[in-house]
């Protein structure tokens, strides 16, 4: 897996050695002396992971890894602090600070090489959701998901998958009152209710006497429920290969005995918010792609949505032999609507319309909004005797009663005109179908409006 590494220390030396170590493993390294140009390069962009000094003497790390976490532009690459400083409160500044990890000096290879890749499977994951949504951004969105990504996140459920339980009663000690932790003794059993819970985090203990860690770990990314679910390792200090090989398997964090209760709930937190930020954006990419296919006013399908599904019904219909029909609607007289009862009336009628056709065809039938005050239905298993009936059946449902428009205050009669076409053997194309539809309609509007004309091929 390539990506672009900045290795940030203002020694030209453990510079050198990183950049070597990193390029071993084909990665591409940036390289900056202080941190003030490590702010100005990641900026500019294209920056996946950065390895950054703590002790340096424009800005030191913690100060940089701040100014990173605290721009919304920069706030989602990660970041790996490396310095010769080794107390625990010195790790707990760091992480507090935004970091995603801290390491120590004289650098361990294998820890460094497995936290980078496996940062930079994180982030390529945020930067393809980031893209989908980068229409956003000049909308502010990026500040308001930074906002939404850094709000409490205390009380969150988390579940712990600890056999021992003088270890899963510290663990329980330690976040109590930070989060909401519920215990697991069995590793199976701790599966089961990890697909089943919904926790927000997982937090699994490697000291199980008769079942291995990681494959726990593998099976919650494989299922669907649990895959983007962050799941923290609590191994032993020695234990380095097998928190290398978590890491490649996609496990977010570690922590080693004996935990530190301040270290633990500060690496929750970073995960949690991650996760946050990747839920928004995942939410907002859904959002973009409903209101792309949607009609705002009535919130039936729209033309796009029609045109991009209709050759896939067109040719499951010609493919199987079975019949498929399309009824195609007007609005009689809708500009004398507008006219008469301004256009917040006309909205009206659109959205009371759209609600009659809802009322009155089949959930397995496509309605959309063609344009203006037309609409199409596609009608699939349906031959053109069903459809002409189904047509006048909604016609006569439109027509019934009068449309309430401005607030209750009016009430007026509205009616519409319909053109039914059927897919017969041999039919062209989807377009041709949609054109004797559009023909049948045109017939009915000329034949005195308020009525159904059906046309066979």
């Amino acid at each position: 897996m390539t990506a672009r590494i900045l290795v940030v220390d203002d020694v030209p030396s453990n510079v050198k050695l990183l950049e070597a170590r990193l390029l071993a493993e084909y990665f591409e390294v940036a390289t900056a002396m202080g941190g003030e140009e490590a702010l100005a390069i990641c900026a500019r962009g294209n920056i996946d992971v950065v390895v950054l000094d703590v002790m340096m003497p424009d800005l030191d790390g913690f100060e940089v890894c701040r100014r990173l976490k605290a721009d919304p532009k920069t706030q989602h690459i990660p970041v790996v602090l490396v310095t010769a400083l080794d107390k625990t409160s010195d790790r707990i500044m760091g992480l507090e600070a935004g970091a995603d990890d801290f390491l120590s000096k004289p650098v361990n290879e294998l820890q460094l090489i497995s936290r980078v890749r496996s940062l930079v499977r994180l982030k390529t994951l945020s930067d393809e959701l980031r893209l989908r949504t980068a229409a956003s951004d000049n909308s502010g969105f990026e500040h308001f998901l930074g906002r939404r990504a850094s709000e409490r996140l205390e009380m969150q459920r988390i579940l712990l998958i600890d056999e021992d339980s003088q270890s899963s009663a510290r663990i329980r000690n330690m976040l109590a009152g930070s989060f909401e932790i519920e215990v697991e003794d069995d590793p199976q059993a701790g599966f089961f209710r990890a697909a089943e819970g919904g926790y927000e985090c997982i937090i699994v203990s490697t000291a199980f006497s008769n079942y291995d860690p990681l494959r726990l770990c593998s099976q919650l990314r494989a299922l669907d429920r649990t895959r983007l679910v962050p799941i923290v390792l609590i191994a032993d200090a020695d234990d380095e290969e097998r928190v290398s090989r978590a890491l490649e398997m996609a496990v977010n964090d570690y922590v080693v005995r004996e935990v530190d209760p301040q270290e633990l709930i500060v690496r929750l937190r970073t995960q949690l918010r991650r996760k946050r930020y990747n839920d928004l954006l995942r939410a907002s990419v859904t959002e973009s792609i409903e209101l792309a296919v949607t009609d705002p006013l009535t919130g039936l399908h729209n033309r796009r949505f029609l045109e991009s599904h209709l050759q896939t019904l067109f040719d499951r219909a010609a493919t199987r032999g079975k019949p498929l029909s399309i009824m195609m609607m007007d609005i009689d007289a809708f500009k004398q609507i507008n006219d008469c009862w301004g256009h917040d009336g006309g909205d009206d009628v659109l959205r009371e319309f759209a609600d009659r056709l809802r009322r009155n065809i089949r959930g397995n039938d496509l309605i959309c909004r063609y344009g203006g005050e037309e609409f199409v239905i596609v009608m699939p298993d349906t031959d053109l005797a069903v459809a002409e009936h189904v047509a006048e059946r909604v016609r006569a449902h439109i027509a019934a009663e009068p449309f309430v428009v401005n607030g209750g205050i009016d009430a007026i009669p509205v009616t519409a005109s319909v053109g039914v076409a059927e897919l017969k053997a041999g039919q062209e194309s989807a377009g041709d179908l949609m054109k004797r539809a559009d023909l049948a309609l045109y017939e009915a509007k000329m034949g005195g409006r308020n009525r159904v004309v059906a046309q066979a091929a």
